[in-house]
This record gives structure tokens, C-alpha cells and sequence, in this order.
């Protein structure tokens, strides 16, 4: 079982999205997806939790969380989301970065938008790691 992490600066927008995606597609028995963020909010984004509930994915439970070596520990992949400077390093965890728009305060139209690029970065990821269902 792989494990990976998608990590924002607040875990409130597209590191939750991402998670969420990566769950609802992958093979349970291949891999699953954590997220966390270096400075974690109060809650996930309002914006996003309903641009998600459109497409059928409860955000409503979900709660930020801190990345922590911890978490880190056991993971195979790290993906961060165009937090830039703010990313986190972990040693060990193959690094990618996808420079995704923060999603706070945008506009329904725009979260939409940026909520269907990472569900088609997640289907990618899935599709090239072979963990698809």
C-alpha cells in the first residue's frame, strides 16, 4: 500500500480536493492520499467544500491538519501545490509540485476550475502509477 501526501500552506483548499479525489479514485488496495499543510487553517474553505459537494465528495468532516515528520513517515510521495517558498521538503518522499491557484476567496466559477485541473492531475497521477480502480 502506497501512501501519498498532497500538502498546501493551509490544507483548506487544493491539498483537501486532492486527497479527496485521490481516495474516491484510487484502487484501495494499491494506494491511498493523505493532506496536510505547514501552517494549517481553521477549517476547509466554504468555497471549496461546495464546489466539491457538486461533484458528490463530502468535504464537510474534513479538517486541516499539520504535515508532521510523523505523517511524513511511512509515505512514498509527496506532492505539494504551488505553496512555493512555503512547500515542505520531507527526505525520502519522491517530490512533485503542481502549481495550483490557492482557491480561497475565488469565485465559484474560478474554484470549479481549479477543482477540475486537480481532479485531472489526480486521474493522471493514478492512471501513471497504476493505481486507478
Amino acid at each position: 500500500m502506497k501512501t501519498v501526501i498532497f500538502a498546501c500552506v493551509h490544507n483548506a483548499g487544493r491539498s483537501q480536493m486532492a486527497a479527496a479525489f485521490f481516495n474516491a479514485l484510487a484502487n484501495p488496495a494499491s494506494a491511498r492520499a493523505i493532506s496536510a499543510g505547514t501552517q494549517p487553517g481553521e477549517r476547509v474553505h466554504p468555497e471549496v467544500r461546495a464546489a466539491m459537494a457538486e461533484v458528490g465528495i463530502d468535504l464537510s468532516g474534513a479538517k486541516p491538519q499539520r504535515l508532521t515528520d510523523e505523517l511524513a513517515r511511512g509515505a512514498s510521495m509527496l506532492i505539494t501545490m504551488g505553496c512555493g517558498e512555503a512547500c515542505p521538503y520531507v527526505p525520502g518522499l519522491v517530490r512533485d509540485d503542481w502549481p495550483l491557484e490557492d482557491p480561497k476567496g475565488k469565485p465559484v466559477e474560478r474554484v470549479r476550475e481549479i477543482r477540475d485541473e486537480v481532479r485531472s492531475r489526480v486521474s493522471a497521477l493514478l492512471a501513471r502509477e497504476g493505481w486507478a480502480r
